[in-house]
């Protein structure tokens, strides 16, 4: 019924003037004359412009009064033909534009539009009984005592006639306006329901937002800090121990203060959004790996090509994606561990790749068995690499990771052009890289709740161990 309606809101008035037009020539065609008979038939002039004033009734609503009105004062001034007794029906097309001026038009128009139809109403009245003009149209009987007796005798009946014709067309067009109205009401009160269950689910979140800073703050915030102190005073008190103890000492340190900002920025972020909390760029990367070095990880980088700007967010996904690689290297390999970092700029995109010696513990599609080792192991199944994967698809790229003989290798591709569709992704990953650890990956939440899993990687490594992940191919180093 909507679709019909909308198409006859804007073609219903024309369409209406047409069959009003062929209609008036049909039943008139014995008594127009000769064909086509219209050049000489005394309704032609009030036929046209009655059929005009309805195709006009919804564009130009003032036009199609103006033409009645015209019609009327073109017959006051016998300039038109009044009408006879087989063809004053015509004057019921104006009622008709009416209905169509009401249906579609303003207050303030359907308001002049009714009060000029009471006084075409008068008009016609008047035309139709005076003597002067139709003379009673074959109505009524002459009462040959002049205009001011036909019309205390005939007026009101003709009037309420002609009354009952324009209020009954006027409310066809306010009854169909009144139904269109209240389907936008209904329309308009679902648009409102759904806006108030999209607050309620974002106040929703907005409280669990705070009660995850608050338990960051709680959990975290307070256990690095003390991690931090002890490493520290432990170091100044025990100078006198080898150097490899010193260095692990101020290698946690530094990792607790590390963690600690960052615990810092995720608070930050999950109070205000994440759009005020800094993210790591790749300018980072050079400090994370000296950092791990310091852990006793062998890093050997090396880059070819020439570097091209990238965006915040691919910055941000290659900082994560080279920090879950290390933090991996160095929770299944050990120290001493040796790792191959190369950054490739020579291709349409920035190429990752990533090699680290496995454990020979570890075989190629898991951990060491253990029991209770392998079940909590199971239970980290896929958070390391989905979220790589992840982070490198909002980027606009890929990654594939996967043992290749004693090794594990992960690669990475970053475009350096993104294309329309992945900017909105890129920019939800700006916003919330300081999203805390809320969910596990397999919970039906937002990405950004599932990627910052490796934001604290430094000093709490919690990424999938690589092994237990089934390889996606074989790669080339």
């Amino acid at each position: 019924m909507e679709p019909l309606l909308k198409v006859m809101r804007h073609w219903g008035a024309p369409v209406a003037a047409v069959l009003f037009f062929t209609l008036w020539c049909v039943g008139e065609a014995g008594r127009m004359g000769p064909w086509p008979g219209l050049n000489v038939w005394a309704g032609t002039v009030p036929l046209v412009l009655t059929t005009a004033a309805i195709a006009v009734a919804v564009w130009q609503p003032i036009a199609s009064l103006a033409l009645t009105a015209l019609l009327l004062i073109g017959q006051f001034f016998y300039l038109i033909p009044a009408m006879y007794a087989n063809h004053w029906p015509i004057y019921i097309g104006s009622f008709i534009a009416l209905a169509f001026i009401l249906w579609t038009a303003g207050k303030r128009t359907a308001l002049v539009a009714a009060g000029a139809n009471a006084v075409f109403i008068v008009a016609m009245t008047f035309l139709m009984i005076s003597w002067r003009y139709s003379y009673g149209v074959g109505w009524f009987y002459p009462l040959y005592g002049g205009d001011r007796v036909a019309l205390r005798v005939y007026g009101g009946q003709l009037f309420s006639i002609l009354t009952l014709i324009a209020a009954g067309c006027a409310a066809v067009g306010i009854a169909v306006k009144l139904y269109q109205e209240r389907g936008s009401l209904f329309r308009a009160r679902n648009i409102a329901q759904a806006g108030l269950k999209e607050a309620e689910i974002d106040l929703i979140v907005e409280q669990e937002r705070t009660r995850i800073a608050r338990d960051l703050h709680d959990v975290l915030a307070h256990s690095l800090a003390v991690i931090a102190a002890q490493a520290d005073g432990t170091r100044y008190l025990s100078s006198d121990q080898p150097r490899a103890v010193l260095n692990a000492l101020e290698n946690i340190a530094s990792s607790a203060r590390g963690a600690l900002v960052d615990a810092q920025r995720v608070i930050e972020g999950v109070r205000d959004d994440g759009m005020m909390a800094p993210q790591p760029r790749l300018s980072d990367v050079a400090p994370l790996v000296e950092r791990m070095r310091q852990g006793s990880l062998a890093i050997r980088r090396s880059e070819s090509g020439t570097p091209v700007e990238l965006t915040a967010g691919q910055q941000l996904a290659v900082f994560r994606i080279v920090q879950e690689c290390l933090t991996n290297a160095l929770k299944h390999g050990g120290r001493g561990t040796a790792v191959r970092l190369h950054f490739d700029w020579s291709g349409p995109g920035l190429t990752l790749h990533v090699a680290s010696a496995m454990a020979a513990a570890e075989g190629a599609g898991g951990a060491a068995s253990g029991g209770a080792g392998d079940a909590a192991g199971a239970e980290r199944v896929g958070r390391g690499i989905p979220g790589m994967r992840e982070r490198a698809h909002l980027a606009g790229g890929w990654v594939t990771a996967g043992p290749d003989g004693e090794q594990f290798r992960v690669t990475a591709f970053v475009p350096y052009g993104l294309r329309s569709s992945d900017s909105r992704g890129v920019a939800d990953e700006e916003a919330s890289a300081a999203q805390p650890e809320g969910a596990t990956p397999l919970e039906a939440k937002p990405m950004e709740t599932r990627h910052d899993e490796t934001r604290h990687d430094e000093t709490r490594p919690e990424g999938t161990q690589p092994e237990e992940s089934q390889p996606e191919a074989a790669l080339r180093g």
